[in-house]
């Protein structure tokens, strides 16, 4: 959780409680700082396409840090999950970035096969929505700039921390990581023979509705109007300063 901040995984936005195993469990892979909390929040808020968070953060500095060094209280996170954010029509989403699920490998590998089993090994095949960037220079850019100043979202900026200077290393070193982690979504699918929907960050920010639909349609569910409900709002942060991008040329 992060101080002062509704962060989403609060029981106030839960749903009604589910006592089955999901119908349509899915995986909203991507990599940091693809505008994945936005687009979350954006599906999620539809009430039909569960609420895809980060139900396996246990890094210590993640959502449900508290429990990075407790695995039995981790498993009791991921199985309230399962009973508290899955949609009213069996709907349940997790997103998850690569090097967070090597993270809970490390320290609870057995909650982990439990998870990839649930997520990935529903009847009919595993369904998968990769969220990527286009501008792979403004994902770099945002990468370095919230690793060297842990400023992660918008609502983080308004605890005062200093906009950091250019730093090729880390932008170096971000990239890497995209590549690195992208890298390993695709050995994933490749070795499961998985085909994911990609859904382009740029896109929904264009077209939220279109973005929200087409989920929908991948996972052959019906949006319903009325099961809309109410999540965090989450403020876009500003793009790259022209600072960092005049200092790459």
């Amino acid at each position: 959780m992060i101080d002062g901040i509704e962060t989403g995984y609060e029981a106030k936005f839960d749903f009604p409680q589910s006592h089955d195993a999901p119908a349509l469990p899915w995986l909203l892979a991507t990599v940091p700082r693809t505008g994945s909390t936005f687009v979350s929040h954006l599906l999620w808020e539809s009430g039909c396409l569960g609420a895809p968070l980060e139900y396996c953060n246990f890094e210590p500095a993640g959502p449900q840090g508290f429990a990075e060094a407790d695995p039995a209280a981790q498993r009791a996170l991921w199985r309230r999950a399962l009973a508290h954010r899955t949609s009213s029509n069996g709907v349940f989403g997790l997103k998850a970035f690569p090097l967070q699920m090597e993270h809970l490998q490390q320290v609870n590998s057995a909650l982990t096969g439990e998870v990839m089993r649930t997520v990935l090994g529903a009847p009919g095949g595993a369904r998968v929505v990769q969220l990527r960037r286009r501008d792979r220079t403004a994902h770099a850019i945002s990468y370095a700039r919230a690793m060297l100043s842990g400023v992660w979202r918008k609502e983080q900026e308004r605890l005062g921390a200093a906009e950091p200077q250019f730093s090729q290393a880390a932008l170096d070193r971000a990239l890497a990581l995209v590549d690195e982690q992208e890298g390993a979504w695709a050995q994933m699918f490749a070795a499961l023979r998985i085909v994911p929907l990609v859904l382009w960050y740029e896109d929904a920010v264009a077209d939220p509705p279109g973005a929200m639909g087409q989920v929908a349609d991948f996972l052959g569910v019906a949006l319903d109007p009325e099961a809309r409900v109410a999540v965090p709002q989450i403020e876009r942060q500003a793009p790259a300063g022209d600072a960092w991008r005049n200092a790459i040329g």
